[in-house]
């Protein structure tokens, strides 16, 4: 409640669900486990949500979709390490060869969400 009530009070409520996909993508890239970062991020977007009394289901996607881009951008992922493995490639050569159309994803995702903040919050 008190990291809610901070949020709340700080960040306006157009850009939360950008910044919710920044901050998940940002910690599952870190740690290599989108479900991590789900384990982190639903029960604080989800407290957050349900304080400023705003749809739950849109703060579960931000955080979802942001983990699993992370996940799958990540070097140390799990799920990069076995698929170049599994494809008998360089695991950075297999890291540099996804991570554009990964980024061109998340930027779409984040243009996505800011523009339901604009029309829905």
């Amino acid at each position: 409640r008190y990291v809610a009530q901070i949020v709340g009070e700080t960040v306006p409520k157009v850009v939360m669900l950008p910044l919710l996909f920044i901050i998940s993508s940002f910690i599952a890239f870190s740690i290599g486990s989108s479900w991590g970062t789900f384990a982190i991020m639903i029960p604080l977007s989800m407290e957050i949500a349900l304080s400023l009394g705003l749809s739950p289901s849109l703060f579960l996607a931000a955080v979802l979709s942001g983990s699993v881009f992370g996940d799958h951008a990540s070097p140390i992922s799990d799920t990069t390490v076995v698929s170049s493995m599994a494809a008998a490639t360089d695991h950075i050569d297999h890291v540099r060869t996804q991570l554009p159309y990964a980024l061109f994803s998340a930027g779409i995702a984040t243009v996505g969400f800011l523009l339901l903040g604009i029309i829905l919050l």
